[in-house]
């Protein structure tokens, strides 16, 4: 089960850094920093949001996942959108509003994706 959660969680990252990547450049970040801190907050925030509620779903159940996952994507947004706000150079677009749009890119595309896939 550990390692399930490790690969799947690997798979996650890499695939939202990705995407959440190629969404800021089509909303015209450019400054190399900028797309860097978009790294760095993945990297602190993706591995709990898809390791926390896939946990739960496996020991538990859908629904506790669900719950899980609603908190977790809630707190990333605002804290995303506060280091965002305190770090980016880019301002076009408010950063929690700029947080909203990268993780519902990511999290919709992952969905579609494993819809493909599966």
């Amino acid at each position: 089960m550990i390692t399930y959660i490790i690969k799947t969680g690997a798979i996650c990252l890499l695939s939202t850094i990705i995407i959440e990547l190629i969404v800021a450049l089509l909303l015209k970040v450019r400054h190399k920093i900028d797309l860097i801190y978009i790294i760095i907050v993945n990297i602190i925030t993706n591995p709990l949001v898809v390791m926390i509620p896939l946990y739960l779903n496996i020991k538990y159940g859908l629904l506790e996942r669900n719950i899980s996952l609603g908190i977790l994507e809630f707190a990333t947004i605002f804290f995303e959108g506060n280091t965002y706000k305190k770090y980016l150079e880019y301002n076009k677009i408010n950063p929690y509003i700029f947080s909203v749009i990268l993780n519902a890119s990511s999290y919709l595309i992952g969905i579609l994706i494993n819809y493909i896939i599966y």
